[in-house]
């Protein structure tokens, strides 16, 4: 008997058929070979494979045995086979672990920049990159486009991280502390030692590990690319801390950090009128829905007490008039 051989095919053909052809034999005490059809013929032969039927030479028939006595044969094997390839999964995986840190190394010297295609590359990719972080993680992450699991998964590993002793600073927009998942996301991370604040400007996504590998998107949302080269890393690192001055911790719970957030986004919201862009544009600019952008423009109108766009504008012109005027 090959125990190797029994799989999901040989299994269904024991439930399906070989079942019924035992359960005759059982209750018969026996199975004359003469007697099984050709239909029959490819589950009996499995019976008797299997051991589930035995030769009775002195009868010239088959006789049932204990399925005890044969699943310890048939199923035993199974799962030590079974335990050896989760093993064996398991050096593999080692393998490659040992061969992608030789890779990372190699292309950190001869690939100044890579293209990553697919989000589960790019994925793939960040979490090799973290891993093998030592010191310093800076992530300046736009506020739309983080899902709850997008952001579970960007916690577990973050955390991991932290705990490495890794300096891990994260950039937001203010819209940011309007998210429940984000909120949560904070709270978990900055418990470890990360950092966390919020501006509200627009910048695009980047990630910054060791001063040494830069993440930037590409032109297409399922490309990144991957950047080694040292005076570029140094310039989008250099970026990242001049927004970093000038943004607000999250945790800052304080009445004039909230004050000067809400002034913030004001000021965005007036910026974003006046340069005329449309409002799907500003509102991803701003990093929020364009209901959202809509409840900034209508308390805009409450405050200048108007009605319309048109209006708006209108006073929006007559305020830096009066302004200008003031400064004569």
């Amino acid at each position: 008997m090959v125990v190797n051989s029994y799989g999901a095919e040989q299994r269904a053909l024991l439930e399906s058929e070989a079942v019924a052809i035992f359960e005759r034999a059982t209750a018969q005490g026996r199975v004359v070979t003469d007697e099984v059809t050709d239909t029959d013929r490819p589950a009996f032969d499995l019976l008797v494979d299997l051991g589930l039927l035995m030769l009775d030479s002195s009868a010239s028939a088959y006789v049932p045995v204990d399925p005890a006595i044969v699943q310890a044969r048939v199923v035993g094997p199974l799962g030590q086979q079974g335990a050896q390839l989760i093993a064996e999964a398991s050096e593999w995986s080692h393998s490659f672990e040992a061969i992608s840190r030789t890779y990372r190394r190699v292309a950190s010297s001869s690939h100044m920049l890579t293209e990553l295609r697919g989000v589960d590359n790019i994925n793939r990719f960040m979490d090799s990159a973290l891993e093998d972080a030592t010191r310093e993680l800076l992530t300046a992450q736009p506020t739309i486009g983080r899902s709850a699991e997008a952001l579970e998964r960007a916690a577990q590993r973050d955390i991991r991280t932290v705990q490495r002793g890794v300096h891990m600073r994260t950039l937001y927009q203010h819209s940011a502390r309007r998210s429940v998942f984000v909120q949560e996301y904070v709270e978990r991370i900055t418990t470890h030692g990360a950092q966390v604040r919020t501006l509200e400007e627009f910048f695009n996504r980047l990630i910054v590990v060791d001063r040494q590998l830069a993440v930037i998107p590409g032109a297409d949302p399922q490309v990144a690319m991957a950047i080694r080269e040292p005076s570029m890393v140094a310039y989008l690192a250099d970026i990242f801390e001049r927004y970093w001055e000038r943004a607000r911790a999250f945790d800052d719970r304080a009445e004039t950090t909230r004050k000067i957030v809400a002034a913030d986004v004001r000021n965005m919201t007036l910026r974003m009128l006046i340069e005329g862009h449309p409002d799907p544009a500003s509102a991803k600019r701003m990093g929020v829905s364009t209901r959202t952008y809509a409840g900034y423009i209508a308390a805009l109108k409450a405050e200048f007490g108007v009605q319309t766009r048109f209006q708006l504008g209108y006073a929006l012109g007559q305020d830096q008039s009066r302004d200008l005027a003031s400064e004569a």
